[in-house]
């Protein structure tokens, strides 16, 4: 029932960040943005010194992957994601589908728009991978500190670990509102404790600062090539989660987003990571766990509950973004309706997809079940975040090349700079494929499977329907030559195509054998833009005989309420009364043919998508009591 085209809109409004103080806003983007780039020092350095490719522990190794981190943290989110490609925003949001479309919007329909749009739909799909492995890897590393504490704990920690995440998701139904606001303020303490913990490491070895001179960085990768590379793999645990501030940037702001990372973010990982160096150098056996061998003995067991609630925040942030992501989908035409439960009466981004969040539970309980424990979990991150990223790379190549007019030597350095360090950063996570990092992949490759499918497949009907249309001109002149009986009220007929008559206004006429003295063909359209102002959302039309055509436009992000959008036709003339109001849906029954030009497999996977789907009644608000359905059958 709706499409997503490519079309110009008005300026953004005013950014968020001019409607509310930026200290507030900078402290409530810590609580949501930087959940999981802030939980990575619970298991990066471990994991470099004590995973499948270990680095072996020398002073020289300690300096070498600490200027890493340094400079992976500089490059990959300061430079490339809080200085560049968040300028990169649609109508003020951010993430891939943002970033597809603006990047689509300068490239012409062809072999390119369509290699563009299928790298960010692969890029969207692997989020959901993702999304699954960093609660995970998250809770558990937060719940291992209890074996720091005493050994004896060690047979407890995943019994807790799965009651933290079956926790957390249950919760999902009741929404974010009424903890949300707490997220930022905790995650500022988590965030100064990591700066705290990390000063008082430092204090053993203060010459540990001198990693952050990229000297260190070059000769660990020089001097062991081979090691350098597969070191890579777990270095890119410290940068997980840099691409969630660009997802989440329509929420707070550039500004926000950026005085949050340089002030308190960036330097708190840092100093952290620097002390967990020195606590290594102090001695070797530390790798173990560096992060809470940092903690006193006699505060390790808050520190694992503050740790804990740390992760459940940047688990739900995660969680958050999926709905996000999902409902998204659904507005371009990637996604079959699902129900989606608005849970805050105020807040239009706090939505609950009931069968998304018990597809994550399952997937996260699987993977904590068959994983085991973090260490084992490191070993399935990261390669989908790089792959992400490299894909972030090359569309917002396109949008500095094209859409801010950058000439082709800085759009090309920018792209050669930035999916160099990309490359490398894959490139060592391909080593962990077999290891876990399949899953992923694999997650990510069904979704895109299935987002495509559907997009095709409704391209198609579509395209059928239409070529099976009556023109809407031809058949009101022949309402003047043998008129049908007119009854009182309105009837709107949801359509695709406005110029041709819908299925179910034929339906109707053929076993009813009248029409309403109103009759109002609407069609719902989805721009490219997250956003469509109210005064822009409506378009009418007057045709001949009492017939209509409304076109109602949405944003990918607005909630398409019909009968809210239908109540403000009345300030442009066309004025309905709810209780005298029908609206008709034509439900298709699809029947498979041969030559549809669809694989049969594909063709049999959206028949079933498509018989799943969720109601359209419900996906636009329509009264359940004034919804009439009207059955047909069409080929493929």
């Amino acid at each position: 029932m709706h499409t997503a085209d490519r079309v110009e809109q008005p300026a953004a409004a005013p950014p968020t960040e001019h409607r509310a103080g930026l200290a507030g806003l900078a402290v409530a983007a810590i609580g949501v943005v930087y959940g999981d780039i802030g939980t990575s020092p619970l298991y990066t350095l471990k994991e470099v010194f004590n995973g499948h490719h270990a680095v072996p522990v020398t002073p020289a190794n300690v300096y070498g992957v600490l200027s890493l981190v340094f400079w992976a943290l500089m490059l990959v989110v300061s430079a490339k994601y809080v200085v560049f490609i968040t300028r990169a925003d649609n109508r003020g949001e951010g993430g891939i589908m943002a970033l597809i479309s603006l990047a689509l919007r300068v490239v012409p329909d062809g072999r390119k728009a369509w290699v563009l749009s299928s790298m960010g739909v692969f890029g969207a799909a692997l989020f959901y991978g993702d999304g699954m492995i960093t609660p995970a890897i998250s809770v558990l590393s937060a719940v291992e500190g209890l074996e720091v504490a005493t050994p004896a704990f060690a047979p407890y920690v995943l019994p807790i670990a799965l009651i933290v995440l079956v926790g957390l998701f249950m919760m999902q139904r009741h929404g974010t509102s009424r903890v949300g606001a707490i997220f930022g303020p905790v995650m500022v303490c988590w965030f100064l404790v990591l700066a705290a913990l990390g000063i008082s490491g430092i204090r053993l070895h203060p010459e540990i600062l001198g990693a952050l001179n990229p000297v260190w960085a070059i000769g660990f990768l020089a001097d062991n090539p081979l090691l350098g590379w597969l070191g890579l793999g777990a270095v890119v645990l410290a940068i997980t989660g840099g691409e969630a501030l660009y997802a989440d940037m329509g929420h707070f702001g550039r500004k926000p987003i950026k005085l949050a990372w340089f002030t308190v973010v960036f330097p708190a990982l840092y100093l952290n990571y620097l002390g967990q160096g020195a606590l290594i150098l102090d001695h070797p056996d530390n790798v173990r766990n560096p992060f809470y061998l940092l903690v006193p003995d006699e505060l390790v067991y808050p520190m694992v509950g503050m740790a804990t609630l740390a992760t459940i925040i940047a688990s739900q942030a995660v969680i958050s973004g999926a709905y996000s992501l999902t409902r998204q989908a659904m507005q371009l035409g990637y996604a079959p309706r699902m129900r989606t439960i608005f849970t805050s009466a105020r807040e239009m981004g706090q939505i609950y997809v009931p069968s998304i969040n018990w597809m994550l539970l399952g997937a996260v309980v699987a993977l904590v079940v068959g994983f085991r424990s973090s260490s084992a979990l490191a070993s399935a991150y990261g390669i989908a975040v790089t792959m992400t990223m490299m894909i972030d790379t090359v569309l917002a190549f396109v949008v500095v090349r094209a859409l801010w007019g950058w000439g082709r030597l800085k759009a090309g350095l920018f792209l050669a700079v930035f999916l160099a360090v990309d490359i490398a950063f894959f490139s060592a996570t391909t080593v962990k494929i077999l290891a876990g990092g399949w899953f992923p992949l694999l997650i990510g490759a069904v979704i895109f499977t299935f987002l495509t499918t559907w997009k095709r497949g409704r391209s198609m009907l579509n395209s059928r329907i239409r070529t099976d249309t009556i023109p809407i001109d031809l058949f009101i002149q022949s309402m003047f030559t043998s008129p049908p009986p007119r009854v009182a009220g309105t009837a709107v007929f949801l359509t695709t195509w406005l110029d041709g008559v819908p299925r179910a206004l034929l339906h109707n006429l053929l076993h009813n054998k009248v029409l309403h003295e109103r009759v109002v063909l609407l069609k719902v359209h989805t721009a490219d833009v997250s956003h469509v102002p109210e005064k822009d959302r409506i378009e009418i039309e007057e045709i001949d005989y009492g017939f209509y055509r409304v076109r109602l436009t949405f944003g990918f992000m607005d909630d398409p309420d019909i009968p809210a959008e239908l109540a403000r036709c009345a300030e442009k003339g066309l004025r309905f009364e709810t209780m005298e109001t029908s609206f008709f849906l034509g439900r298709e029954t699809i029947v498979r043919r041969m030559g549809s030009g669809m694989a049969l497999w594909r063709e049999r996977l959206f028949i079933v998508m498509f018989r799943n789907a969720g109601s359209a009644a419900d996906y636009f608000h329509l009264p359940p009591n004034r919804v009439v359905e009207l059955g047909t059958q069409v080929e493929l």
